[in-house]
């Protein structure tokens, strides 16, 4: 993933390294149309790395998911 953003950032300027950041970022599930035109920017404006920390935690927390939403419907989320 990271070498492709580069890439693309080489490519163009910063506002295409921006458009593909938050092409990702819907790509692996991120819900962008509720965000302000400020919130997108500030995810815009993510290095490579830190778009990869985020998509990494996001892939983490979604492994997580069934494991915790089970627990909460059988024991109705008394467990957490």
């Amino acid at each position: 993933m990271s070498e492709r953003l580069e890439d693309s950032a080489a490519a163009g300027g910063p506002d295409d390294r921006g458009d593909d950041t938050l092409r990702a970022l819907e790509s692996h599930g991120f819900g962008l149309a509720a965000l302000t035109d400020e919130q997108r920017h500030v995810l815009r404006e993510l290095s490579v790395a830190e778009l990869e920390l985020v998509l990494d935690l996001k892939e983490r927390l979604d492994e997580a998911g069934p494991e915790v939403q089970a627990h909460s419907e059988i024991a109705g989320g008394a467990l957490f």
